[in-house]
């Protein structure tokens, strides 16, 4: 399978998942994917995708349970 940005061969290995939003930011590292042997960019399998998704979302509510605590003076 060739990387659909620069046609450079996919091997298999890991990487870095990085996050930035709503006022945190998230690197998961190690997760499985599909690396580009000249750009190194990674295309990820749909079973690691969801499972990344599903952390995000998870944060996501932590963080607006975050935001509803009063804090006394």
């Amino acid at each position: 399978m060739n990387c659909p940005n620069c046609q450079g061969e996919l091997r298999a290995g890991k990487t870095s998942y990085t996050v930035n939003r709503y006022g945190y930011h998230l690197i998961i590292d190690d997760v499985p994917a599909l690396v580009c042997e000249q750009c190194q960019e990674p295309l990820f399998t749909e079973q690691a995708v969801r499972l990344v998704q599903q952390m995000i979302r998870t944060l996501d509510a932590g963080r607006q349970e975050l935001s509803t605590i009063p804090v006394a003076a």
